[in-house]
Order: structure tokens, then C-alpha cells, then sequence
């Protein structure tokens, strides 16, 4: 199973607009998580339409109605793997031992997003990951997102960088 993993796309916003890199990966995965601040109920409409299935959490600059249709955190059970999604996973001293701590017993990975800075971390068997932002990077030196294969139930993490894709 192939998942594609996008954070904090803060859309619409002027012209701007998902890279075609990000939506060709989207459209090629069987399964899409969000991992919070989409913005509107628009960007999730949007993102619905590229294919394949959404799951998705609101974060803290989503609109009141994206904040309706959208829990908090979620557990998602991809091809035998569990995947925990939360937007923000707090701060970044102590975050993958807190993380296992909270989500270790639900879930095999924790992603999650709030910072735009990709991250990738492992214990023990858990893991934790930040996609980035496909559009908006702020002090990460690229625009991401991530990409997740699971096979046979073991789940491995992908970052993306989409600045240098094509």
C-alpha cells in the first residue's frame, strides 16, 4: 500500500496552489492523509476530488467548519499498520518519547505537522513523522511531503522533497 502524506497546505491563498509533483504523487497513492491545517472546507474538497481516499485532522487555522468535519486525532489502519494523526505533537524536546508514550499502545506511527519541518524518528519500532508543507515552508529549506509504504504490515516513512522533483 502506498500513502501520501501532506501537512499544512494553509489553501486556498492567493495564487498559490498545491505543486503538480505533490498532486501526481497524491493521485498515484491508494490512501491520503492531511495532517492539519488545510484551511477550508474547499482545500478539502479538493483534495477528496484527486482520488484516492482522505483521512484527515484539523489544525488550529482550519475554519470552524473544517473544524466539524474533521477530528482532532484519529488512529488509521492502513494494510495492517496503525497510523495515529494529530496536528500538533507539542513541543520538539522529549516529542517521539511522549508521543510513544500517548499513542504507542493505538498505533505503530505517529504523523502529525504544525512546525513545516519535516521530521523522521524511530524507537524501538515506533515512529514518528512530519511531512513538511508542500506550499508553505517557512524555515524548512524546502517544500515537502511524505510518502509511507506498508508491506506486510511494516510501515516505512519517505520524505519528499518536491523543490527538485521534475
Amino acid at each position: 500500500m502506498l500513502i501520501a502524506i501532506i501537512s499544512d497546505t494553509h489553501l486556498p491563498r492567493g495564487a498559490r496552489r498545491l505543486p503538480d509533483a505533490c498532486v501526481e504523487r497524491i493521485a498515484a497513492a491508494d490512501l491520503l492523509l492531511h495532517a492539519g491545517d488545510l484551511s477550508t472546507v474547499e482545500m478539502l474538497r479538493e483534495l477528496e476530488a484527486i482520488g484516492p481516499p482522505l483521512a484527515a485532522v484539523h489544525g488550529n487555522v482550519d475554519s470552524a467548519d473544517v473544524r466539524r468535519l474533521l477530528p482532532a486525532e484519529r488512529v488509521v489502519e492502513a494494510a495492517g499498520a496503525r497510523i495515529a494523526m494529530v496536528h500538533d505533537a507539542g513541543p520538539a524536546t522529549g516529542r517521539l518519547g511522549r508521543l510513544r508514550r500517548e499513542y504507542g499502545e493505538r498505533a505503530d506511527a505517529v504523523v502529525f505537522g504544525h512546525s513545516h519541518l519535516p521530521l523522521h524518528e524511530r524507537s524501538g519500532g515506533f515512529q514518528i513523522f512530519n511531512p513538511g508543507s508542500p506550499t508553505e515552508r517557512r524555515r524548512a529549506p524546502e517544500h515537502t511531503m511524505g510518502l509511507a509504504r506498508v508491506e506486510e504490515g511494516t510501515l516505512r516513512f519517505e520524505l519528499v522533497p518536491l523543490d527538485r522533483s521534475r
